[in-house]
C-alpha cells in the first residue's frame, strides 16, 4: 500500500499546470531565442513592426512562420509561402487528434486550448502510455507561447540595435530549425530515402525556380518513402 501511494504521489507530481510550466522553462529559453531570430528576420525582410507579432500571436508555429518570411523575403509568391507553411504545420493534425480526448469545455474553449498544442507541450504532456495530461499540456503550451511571442516582439523592436541579421548568422535559423525537426524522423531506410530524395529535388530546383517552389516540390520525395513501407 505504501509503495502504491508513493507511486501515485510521484505520478501526480509529474502532472498538472504547474508541472508543465516548470518543466518547460529550459524550452522557453530556446524558443524565446528562436522568436528573437524570427522577429529580426521578419523586420529585416520588410514585414514591419506589427505583422510579425500578430503572426506569432495567431499562428504560433515557428517552422511555418520562418518559411513564410524566408520565401516572401526572397521574392517568392504568396501561394508558395502559404503552401509551404501548411505542409510544415500538417504534423499537428495527428498530434491534435491524439490529445483531443483530454480537451474539455465548449467548442470555443477547446479551440483556444488547441492553440497551445505544439511539439514541446505534446511531449511534456505525454504520459508514455498513449494518454496525456491536460494540465501539463496547457501549462507547457502557455509558457512556450508567451516566450515565443515575447521573443518575436524583442526581435522586431530591437532588431535595429542587433545589426545585420546575416552578419549574426540569423539567416541560418530557418534551415537549422527545419533540420532539428527532420533529424528525429530519419529512422529506417524509407525515411532516409525520402530525406535524400527531398534534398536532391530542392538542390536541383533552387537555381531555376522561384523561392518556395523547391520546398513544396521536395515533399514529393515522401511518396517514395511511403511506397517502401
Amino acid at each position: 500500500m505504501a509503495h502504491e501511494r508513493e507511486r501515485r504521489s510521484i505520478g501526480t507530481a509529474r502532472e498538472g499546470f504547474a508541472y508543465g510550466l516548470r518543466v518547460s522553462v529550459p524550452l522557453c529559453v530556446a524558443v524565446g531565442a528562436f522568436g528573437i531570430s524570427f522577429g529580426v528576420l521578419a523586420r529585416s525582410n520588410g514585414f514591419g513592426l506589427v505583422a510579425p507579432i500578430v503572426m506569432s500571436l495567431t499562428a504560433f508555429t515557428g517552422a511555418s512562420q520562418f518559411a513564410v518570411v524566408a520565401i516572401l523575403g526572397d521574392g517568392g509568391g504568396l501561394g508558395a509561402a502559404v503552401t509551404a507553411a501548411v505542409l510544415l504545420a500538417a504534423r499537428y493534425v495527428p498530434i491534435g487528434l491524439s490529445v483531443a480526448p483530454v480537451l474539455r469545455g465548449r467548442m470555443l474553449s477547446r479551440f483556444f486550448q488547441s492553440q497551445l498544442i505544439i511539439d514541446e507541450s505534446w511531449a511534456v504532456a505525454n504520459r508514455g502510455d498513449g494518454t496525456f495530461d491536460r494540465g501539463a499540456l496547457l501549462g507547457a503550451g502557455s509558457a512556450i507561447y508567451v516566450s515565443w511571442v515575447a521573443g518575436t516582439a524583442l526581435g522586431v523592436l530591437g532588431g535595429d540595435a542587433m545589426g545585420d541579421p546575416e552578419a549574426l548568422g540569423l539567416d541560418a535559423a530557418f534551415p537549422a530549425l527545419f533540420l532539428a525537426l527532420l533529424a528525429p524522423q530519419i529512422r529506417g531506410r524509407a525515411a532516409v530515402t525520402a530525406a535524400i530524395g527531398g534534398a536532391a529535388i530542392a538542390a536541383v530546383l533552387i537555381p531555376v525556380t522561384r523561392p518556395g517552389i523547391p520546398i513544396i516540390a521536395a515533399t514529393l520525395a515522401c511518396l517514395a518513402g511511403w511506397r517502401r513501407q
